[in-house]
């Protein structure tokens, strides 16, 4: 039989769980966008630092030797950033959904029998 006080029970935990949910998924937005502004900031300030490495170069074989250096990092550095930041959207992901699984435990029809 269907009960006021269980709809009610019901909504306030939904509206709980969407709460929490929207908190988490504020606070990882903001982690996500923090990663990328330092990779920004450090992207940028490697590319500086070769800029004047490349300029005090006196010869085409270090020119060459400078140019090789800064793609290796810089290739490392995005990749380890692109992973770092993958982290950070999964675990939003798996955040943002952990209020609701209670929820979604309860309205699940058990398969015991």
């Amino acid at each position: 039989m269907f009960k006021v006080e269980d709809f009610q029970q019901q909504s306030k935990e939904q509206f709980e769980a969407a709460v929490a949910s929207a908190k988490t998924f504020s606070n990882g937005l903001q982690a996500i966008a923090a990663a990328y502004g330092d990779y920004s900031k450090k992207s940028f300030e490697d590319t500086k630092s070769y800029v004047e490495k490349l300029s005090g170069v006196k010869s085409f074989d270090k020119a060459i030797e400078a140019q090789t250096e800064f793609a290796k990092s810089a290739y490392e550095t995005f990749v380890a950033e692109s992973q770092k930041i993958g982290e950070l959207y999964s675990d939003l992901a798996k955040q943002t959904y952990k209020p609701f699984e209670g929820l979604v435990s309860k309205l699940t029809p058990s398969t015991t029998h």
